[in-house]
């Protein structure tokens, strides 16, 4: 995506002193391994891509904020979330067998200094189950912010093809929300708020942002939005033919998550608009 891009540990800690000196307040590091496997190991060792950089960030910068993401698609060598089982045909993705997983790389990100973990899978449970390891391990002040209602959706193109997750075969639509199913997201919130969610998320942002709305309004739960890598691109590509202004169309979208009730937007502008907003105060 144009100006994303992967950054080794030794240079994500001076991206880590550039977003605080622009003053943001938090981060969101995902992780690509050197190598993938069917059981995803890279996502919970104690030396892996994560650990390692939240370690060489919180030794640096440790008033920011770090968010890390829990899930396995990018450190599985098929790029599911979770752990698979194949019969003939059809695939299943196991649930159980997955947040075992899941619960081992947020402890594993806790160990090394993230403030809040994020689970991005949809699995059934898993919130309750991070919870409760974190608080049997001593990690009772970290967060959880949810993927609540993460929808399938034609907008995570770009971002796949960058953490080099897209899956190897079948796609993700028997565990991420049917696009046209407001009131089961709904239900999906609600059980994430009752197993110990502190945020909860709704993803993507513009094509659900009733859902946002009605999140907000429902539950009344600081609520996250992001603001994906489709949505990013689709700009990003009309400003360089010139058939709309940056700037002006990313604030446009930004106050209107902002309106439609997030507390929290996750986007890949954030460096941008803050210089943006300063420069508006000033």
């Amino acid at each position: 995506m144009p100006g994303v891009f992967q950054l080794p540990v030794e240079e994500v800690v001076d991206e880590a002193r550039r977003v605080q000196d622009l003053g943001l307040q938090a981060i969101l590091l995902f992780g690509i391994p050197a190598e993938k496997d069917e059981q995803a190991s890279g996502a919970y060792a104690e030396n892996g891509v994560v650990q390692e950089a939240l370690r060489a960030i919180k030794s640096k910068c440790p008033e920011l904020v770090a968010i890390t993401d829990v899930c396995l698609c990018e450190y599985m060598s098929h790029g599911h979330c979770g752990v698979t089982r194949i019969d003939g045909d059809h695939f299943h993705v196991l649930n159980d067998e997955t947040v075992e997983l899941l619960v081992k790389t947020a402890l594993s990100h806790a160990a090394a200094g993230a403030d809040m973990v994020a689970p991005s899978d949809m699995m059934d449970g898993r919130i309750g189950a991070i919870r409760e390891a974190l608080d049997a391990n001593g990690f009772d002040q970290i967060g959880i912010m949810s993927y609540a209602a993460k929808f399938a959706s034609s907008f995570y193109g770009p971002f796949r093809e960058a953490a080099e997750s897209p899956p190897q075969f079948g796609d993700r639509r028997s565990y991420q929300m049917d696009s046209a199913n407001a009131d089961e997201a709904l239900r999906e919130v609600a059980l994430d708020i009752n197993e110990g969610a502190d945020i909860v998320m709704v993803k993507p942002a513009l094509p659900y942002i009733d859902v946002l709305w009605r999140v907000r309004e429902r539950f009344g739960k600081p609520t996250a939005v992001y603001h994906v890598s489709g949505e990013y691109a689709m700009v990003k590509a009309a400003a360089e033919k010139a058939i709309l202004d940056e700037r002006a169309a990313v604030l446009e979208i930004m106050t209107a998550l902002k309106r439609a009730g997030a507390d929290i937007i996750v986007t890949y502008w954030a460096c941008e608009l803050a210089q943006w907003l300063c420069e508006q105060k000033s």
